[in-house]
């Protein structure tokens, strides 16, 4: 196994499943205004990387129609997905923020089945179901469709399917999403300073700086699991990916006191089984598994 990969991912996996204890510190600041400085900083950051490898030419040569197209659509998903996510801690919700990150690989899964006409083993099928009635349980005890959880999930497996099927580099990838959305982002922000609802560089140095460091540690984490990606099988990074949303749901009852009764503990742990049974079935022999 390659170190310095193992490093990269675990990195990548424990500043995600600790962007809420960040994203708090902007709690004063409306989400809209945090996504929008996210994709200006990121995109200018992405620009000077770009720089520093001697690869900025390289973004010439992506601007073709179907690769914008594609990218377009992959930036209108990322940017919903930051948006809610950040919405969410904000607003007292990384519990089930992270639900949705723990139910993403299952809705992966299925968009296998349903979009790439991938077929199932018996053992990702019950898992499916099991997640199923975990999601439902919750349901029923939020009162509620957990609309956070399911928009997170959702938006990241189309996002994670997008990508799958993206012809550029992840670097290069987000530069050119977040170049898409660099300009809608910039005119929001310069309007909201227009009528005086900006919070840059009004506030305080702090809060400037935790806005601009948004961008930054975004492509800086994407960066490390890009180059993660690159060494590392993808069971490895499979079994890795729930560091985020572990340390994610750990955030919210341990440091904000989020409330975790024993009905919400049963309908998580019908989910973290169903992970779990996923999970070791890609370790099974396919001949152990019938295809349905």
């Amino acid at each position: 196994m390659n170190k310095k990969g193992l490093v990269f991912a675990v990195g990548a996996y424990i500043c995600w499943g600790l962007f809420p204890i960040y994203w708090k510190q902007l709690q004063h600041v409306s989400a809209l205004q945090i996504i929008a400085h996210r994709i200006v900083w990121a995109f200018l950051f992405t620009c000077i990387i770009l720089l520093i490898l001697k690869q900025i030419n390289s973004i010439k040569r992506a601007f073709r129609f179907k690769t914008i197209l594609i990218y377009s659509l992959a930036a209108a998903l990322i940017a919903g997905n930051w948006l809610v996510y950040v919405w969410a801690v904000n607003h007292n919700y990384i519990i089930e923020a992270s639900l949705g990150y723990f139910i993403n690989p299952l809705i992966s899964v299925l968009m296998g089945v349903v979009i790439l006409r991938e077929h199932l083993r018996k053992l990702q099928w019950f898992s499916i179901v099991l997640a199923g009635i975990g999601v439902i349980s919750l349901t029923l005890v939020y009162g509620r469709i957990p609309w956070v959880a399911l928009t997170l999930a959702l938006t990241f497996s189309l996002y994670g399917l997008i990508k799958k099927l993206a012809p550029l580099p992840a670097l290069l990838g987000l530069t050119i999403e977040t170049s898409i959305l660099f300009l809608p982002a910039f005119l929001y922000l310069y309007y909201q300073n227009s009528i005086g609802n900006s919070t840059f560089l009004h506030l305080n140095r702090t809060t400037d700086i935790f806005l601009i460091g948004a961008g930054i540690i975004t492509t800086l984490t994407l960066y490390m699991f890009s180059a993660a990606a690159k060494t590392l099988t993808l069971t490895i990074i499979g079994l890795l990916e729930y560091i985020a949303p572990t340390l994610a749901f750990l955030t919210g009852i341990i440091l904000y006191k989020e409330p975790f009764d024993i009905s919400r503990l049963i309908g998580f742990t019908l989910i973290w089984i169903a992970l779990l049974i996923l999970t070791l079935g890609n370790f099974l022999p396919a001949s152990s598994q019938q295809e349905i």
